[in-house]
């Protein structure tokens, strides 16, 4: 991770989390993934893309996910979101749906949520890496608590952002954000196993909307 930048407004919250002992642990982990030749998603430049692509001061949304995609050309740095070119994951088909669904956008030709992100939505896993092939093999390795943290910063440093949790994983990690000065957003995960169980017909992208009109804030083009 000594190759990494991280953008102003986030490293003065983040800088001290390097020297941890938890971040100190991650980094002997991935380097030992390298060094056994192992396929990393995604790769090193992208780690943080999510916090280069939303500076903390522009956070207006932040939505949760789990770990990135782990197949091949999938994962960039963004929950949900796949590189150009890249047949969309399930859940990321059903996210499309809903915004359909909900604001009438047509599903966009590509999975590459960049757009959103340089529009103040902070898409970001809890864990930033992954194995080619082997889901949550980068888990309970110190990513957690590096994203907890910035969960926290947000909560702390920001006003009126809107957080959107689909799933009990999500919901749980950012259990401790400020309801009364945030809106939390909260549902069953866009997956194929439970979006039928109230994920569709949830309308979070009319909600976000809604909530940021009303705070006086630009609202996001989904």
């Amino acid at each position: 991770m000594n190759t990494i930048k991280l953008n102003d407004s986030w490293l003065k919250h983040l800088k001290s989390e390097f020297s941890k002992h938890h971040m100190l642990q991650l980094k002997k982990f991935l380097k030992s993934e390298y060094d056994a030749k192992k396929i990393i998603y995604p790769k090193k430049s992208e780690y943080f893309k999510a916090l280069d692509l939303t500076p903390l001061d522009q956070v207006k949304v932040v939505i949760l996910g789990q770990d990135p995609y782990h197949g091949p050309d999938q994962a960039h740095g963004l929950c949900f979101s796949v590189n150009d070119g890249i047949r969309f994951p399930p859940s990321l088909k059903n996210i499309f749906k809903e915004l359909n669904s909900d604001l009438g956008v047509e599903i966009p030709l590509s999975g590459n949520l960049e757009r959103w992100a340089k529009q103040g939505v902070l898409l970001l896993n809890s864990v930033l890496t992954v194995e080619d092939d082997k889901a949550a093999s980068h888990q309970k390795q110190g990513w957690e608590q590096f994203t907890d943290k910035i969960i926290e910063v947000v909560n702390q440093e920001c006003d009126h952002v809107v957080f959107i949790l689909w799933g009990a994983y999500a919901q749980k990690k950012a259990s401790f954000v400020n309801q009364k000065k945030h809106l939390v957003i909260q549902c069953v995960h866009p997956s194929p196993l439970s979006s039928h169980r109230g994920f569709f017909g949830s309308k979070p992208f009319s909600k976000t909307n809604a909530w940021l009109k009303k705070n006086r804030l630009k609202p996001i083009n989904w």
